[in-house]
């Protein structure tokens, strides 16, 4: 069965997160969006596993169904389908390793509550879990590794946006050059990356060492309408260990869903409080300091894969899953109207359409131009049929600010605040 999967996502006990943030919207929204397996996230924090453990169903492969009573009723039937939700949660790890500081992020995949409860277990004995969602600890990456595998051998662990500066495997700040200075003899129990917003599996294409390693996108999503502004296409039933090893061996895992990369807020290098974007190669040019302040620039993700690949951009291995760049669709509509993207009417226009073609997802990628045109309106089937064929302007995303992508105009990089020198 061909299904779409988005398994890294935060509860409200999460710092900077919506109230929202339920399993009755999570579930919602899941549809209109389009995905049938959702990951919980946060199953460490004891008030949100209190919570899932109440309103979810086990349907004995791994996965869980929110009960009946607390499913709400206005989901359009043309999105009405059944969804899943699996056991995830975040993890910071930050220690001190080789002479330098790490900051990692892991996603951790659980099969069922009992191996969740022995995870937050052991690791409740090392730091507070009820202080966030994503808990912070004081623990090697490569040792949470070996803390969940054995909590249960079905377990898997996958970095998390593994390109990110300052809270991931290979970021610039406070990464790694390899996975295996990293994880060392538990190398072999890495399967998988999850790229990350700013990056995109043609990107990671280059890193001969990442061949064996599946490239997972997700939406790491804190609240419920940006569910699946990433995620994975799998071909597989819809089952916990399916899931995990397509995940492993291949097999079943057919593509990814993408961000177009330079809207990631970690594209590019750059200095946000001075308004400063920097390509590569004029980060270098200007010995990696801000040309207005003077200070260091945050080094970006298209840095940092220049850095460590061995192959050239546009290598492509071979049999390597098919990836598709989308614009999530409210915001399609917000320019077609010329209009705010959290207006009333881009919220009555997204409705209107899914009512009439289907989830957000069958929107993007399946439906032709003309059932588009015939249910929405001719600028916004040639907007749709632009991000198809990846004609969009972008201004990239830097030291934490998202890029500004447009299709029918172009965009201009930031302009820096203050008197820029001389590259």
């Amino acid at each position: 069965m061909k299904f779409i999967a988005d398994l890294h996502m935060h509860s409200r006990y999460s710092r900077a997160t919506s109230r929202d943030m339920t399993p009755e919207n999570l579930w919602k929204w899941s549809q209109l969006k389009g995905i049938t397996v959702l990951g919980t996230g946060d199953f460490t924090h004891p008030q949100w596993l209190t919570e899932i453990k109440e309103k979810l169903d086990n349907c004995g492969n791994g996965l869980f169904r929110l009960n009946n009573k607390y499913r709400l009723n206005d989901i359009p039937a043309s999105c009405s389908s059944e969804m899943y939700f699996m056991l995830t949660a975040e993890i910071s790890c930050i220690y001190s390793k080789n002479g330098r500081l790490r900051k990692i992020h892991s996603i951790v995949l659980a099969p069922d509550f009992n191996a969740a409860e022995k995870i937050n277990s052991r690791l409740s004995k090392i730091g507070n879990l009820s202080a966030d969602g994503r808990p912070i600890l004081g623990l090697d990456a490569k040792e949470l590794l070996r803390i969940v595998l054995e909590a249960s051998e079905d377990v898997m662990l996958i970095p998390a946006h593994a390109w990110t500066p300052h809270f991931s495997v290979f970021g610039a700040a406070s990464g790694f050059d390899s996975l295996e200075e990293c994880f060392e003899d538990l190398m072999p129990h890495v399967y998988a990356i999850e790229t990350g917003l700013s990056s995109d599996p043609q990107m990671n294409w280059r890193l001969s060492c990442l061949d064996r390693i599946t490239l997972t996108s997700h939406s790491d999503a804190h609240s419920p309408h940006k569910i699946g502004r990433e995620a994975n296409i799998l071909d597989t039933d819809v089952s916990y260990a399916s899931i995990t090893n397509a995940m492993k061996k291949r097999g079943g895992f057919t593509g990814t869903i993408e961000f177009f990369p330079e809207e990631g807020k970690y594209h590019y290098d750059g200095h946000r409080m001075c308004g400063v974007s920097l390509s590569p190669e004029e980060t270098i040019k200007n010995n990696y300091l801000c040309p207005v302040c003077g200070k260091k620039v945050t080094i970006g993700v298209m840095h940092r894969v220049d850095k460590l690949a061995n192959r050239k951009n546009g290598f492509k291995p071979e049999n390597a899953p098919v990836f598709y760049s989308v614009i999530p669709l409210a915001e399609i509509i917000s320019e077609t109207l010329k209009i705010g993207v959290n207006s009333k009417a881009v919220k009555n226009e997204y409705f209107k359409l899914l009512e009439n073609l289907g989830n957000e997802f069958k929107i993007l990628m399946d439906c032709t131009v003309a059932e588009i045109e015939s249910a929405g309106s001719p600028q916004l089937a040639e907007a749709i049929s632009r991000m198809r064929k990846g004609t969009v302007s972008i201004a990239p995303g830097f030291d934490g600010e998202y890029g500004k992508v447009k299709i029918f105009e172009e965009v201009e990089r930031k302009k820096p605040k203050g008197q820029a020198r001389l590259f």
